[in-house]
């Protein structure tokens, strides 16, 4: 398998507290990681590592073979890059279909403001988007008045209107039921399949993490306590002592 992101020994310092200490891994072709670990462990910080929201004190992040550390986190999205917030991130009063064009425009390089008018091919590429996230229904919506779990939906399909080769997502199935986590964790997995696209993601619902990922890193106190597969990890005692005897 191919190296599609690879960190190295990053390190990211707020004043005397480490939030990310000396951390490296590599995520190849087909994977989907899950980064876990108690809540201060670092994965916020490290997101932000990977995306350029945040510099690294020290380390090197690279994409796709080439080192992106001097790249702010747009220039990372022409990359290949997409990402999805632990906080819904989409335009409120825009509709889904707006908001989802939006994407589309800053992804063919142009520049978007109130004003911007999408191409026709752009709508379609909207309105064939929100078809694949199960929202086509609910294109001409306001962004505030849809429920948790399609905001959360919609801003998937935001990430996708990118066009990315990988996708990072922080707490994707965050303030969902049950019901809502299955259909989303269901939803992205095969969204990942169709496209042959490698998934990073932070998240707490045990149960997600490990009906879905490939391989899972434990991060305690901005350190990489175990990085392996999903059996070897939930079985691991240094696991279970990080989340206080929590059963994983």
């Amino acid at each position: 398998m191919s190296a599609v992101l690879k960190a190295t020994g990053l390190v990211k310092s707020f004043g005397a507290f480490t939030a990310v200490n000396d951390v490296s891994f590599t995520v190849n072709d087909g994977e989907a990681l899950a980064i876990i670990g108690p809540n201060g462990a670092g994965k916020s910080t490290l997101f932000d590592l990977l995306t350029g929201r945040k510099t690294p004190d020290r380390g090197e992040v690279q994409l796709f073979g080439e080192s992106v550390g001097h790249l702010k986190p747009w220039k990372r999205v022409k990359r290949g890059l997409g990402r999805s917030f632990q906080v819904s991130s989409v335009f409120p009063t825009f509709t889904a279909e707006e908001n989802v064009q939006i994407g589309l425009m800053l992804a063919s390089g142009r520049t978007w403001n109130a004003f911007a008018r999408a191409t026709e091919t752009q709508k379609d590429e909207a309105a064939a988007l929100l078809a694949k996230v199960g929202l086509a229904d609910k294109k001409d919506v306001a962004a505030s008045d849809l429920s948790h779990g399609d905001q959360r939906t919609l801003e998937l399909a935001v990430a996708l209107s990118t066009r990315p080769k990988l996708l990072l997502l922080d707490e994707p199935t965050a303030g969902m039921g049950r019901e809502e986590s299955r259909e989303c964790l269901t939803l992205i997995r095969n969204i990942a399949a169709s496209e042959s696209m490698p998934i990073v993601f932070v998240e707490h619902d045990m149960n997600v993490v490990f009906s879905f990922a490939t391989r899972v890193m434990v991060l305690v106190a901005g350190q990489v306590l175990i990085d392996g597969e999903p059996e070897v990890v939930r079985k691991d005692q240094r696991v279970k002592e990080a989340y206080f005897g929590e059963d994983i």
